[in-house]
């Protein structure tokens, strides 16, 4: 086997490693970024279960003028 040969498998090597790492920090990114939306619904989902026995026509009159 001659010394390029050699160069060449090793390059292959490096590049094919850096994928992985690439793509093992991207599958990371959107496991938080679905965690993320999973607090965000729950968050909203109890404020909303909060709002839910207001008294009906509250707020309709509010004056936000300056």
């Amino acid at each position: 086997m001659d010394a390029t040969s050699l160069i060449s498998a090793l390059v292959g090597a490096q590049t094919g490693e850096f994928q992985l790492a690439v793509a093992g920090r991207m599958a990371r990114m959107n496991a938080d970024g679905a965690a993320s939306a999973a607090k965000l619904i729950d968050a909203a989902q109890r404020n909303i279960d909060q709002l839910a026995n207001v008294a009906a026509g509250l707020g309709t009159n509010l004056d936000v003028s300056a």
